[in-house]
């Protein structure tokens, strides 16, 4: 069994920040690409960030320059740092995480955290 767990989010003001973290754990062989997703009232879920095992990210452009995308492998946690947080940051987060388990490591598969809200007012 693998899960993730986020944690971090909140309620702030326009301008100010939020650390997001997601904790994956259970029978885990290796994890690939991690990354946030975010999915606004109305909309459909966008990615925000990603990571590979490497380090390497990419960013959509709407929070380029304000968010920053990390991990920590020895604790299979991806963090997500959002400065300058605007009203249309608004969403709930989502980190997502590429696994390969103990009992299955030729295969790769995709899991999800539960969520976590983010709110931001003008």
């Amino acid at each position: 069994q693998v899960q993730l767990v986020e944690s971090g989010g909140g309620l702030v003001q326009a301008g100010e920040s939020l650390r997001l973290s997601c904790a994956a754990s259970g029978s885990i062989f290796s994890i690939n690409d991690m990354g946030w997703h975010r999915q606004a009232p109305g909309k459909q879920r966008e990615l925000v960030a990603a990571i590979t095992s490497g380090g390497s990210t990419n960013y959509v452009d709407s929070v380029k320059g304000r968010f920053t995308i990390s991990r920590d492998n020895a604790n299979n946690t991806v963090y997500l740092q959002m400065n300058s947080l605007k009203p249309e940051d608004t969403a709930v987060y989502y980190c997502n995480a590429r696994i390969r388990k103990l009992l299955s490591p030729w295969m790769s598969g995709d899991y999800w955290g539960q969520g976590t809200q983010v709110t931001v007012s003008s």
